[in-house]
């Protein structure tokens, strides 16, 4: 059984820079695309980040573009979100998902329901 474990979140003020981690067990690390979504309360999920299997490809939302870098160590079996310049909307719980097909299919990369595995989330919390 594939699981997923987020770490690294807390309270940061505006600014500032966090690193968010994700450890995955259970399963093959090097055949899965890694996502990176967050939420906010009263909003819905939103996309932030995507890893290829190799690092080739790497793809962020606009409204991190810039700031946030994803990378991996396949060696590890852990991916990882550097956040710079956190602004109070990036305050949100932060989601890695896991993607075994990569980009086949018609489902949009930035799409929750590319992911087949979800771990359980770390809040960041960015103060003004």
């Amino acid at each position: 059984q594939v699981q997923l474990v987020e770490s690294g979140g807390g309270l940061v003020q505006a600014g500032g820079s966090l690193s968010v981690s994700c450890a995955v067990s259970g399963g093959t690390f090097s055949i899965y695309a890694m996502g990176w979504f967050r939420q906010a309360p009263g909003k819905e999920r939103e996309f932030v980040s995507r890893i290829s299997r190799t690092s080739l490809r790497t793809y962020y939302s606009d409204s991190v573009k810039g700031r946030f870098t994803v990378s991996r160590d396949n060696a590890r079996n852990t991916v990882y979100l550097q956040m710079n310049s956190l602004k109070p909307e990036d305050t949100a719980v932060y989601y890695c998902a896991a993607d075994p097909n990569g980009l086949e299919g018609s489902v949009r990369y930035d799409e929750a329901r590319k992911y087949n595995y979800w771990g359980q989330g770390t809040q960041v919390t960015v103060s003004s």
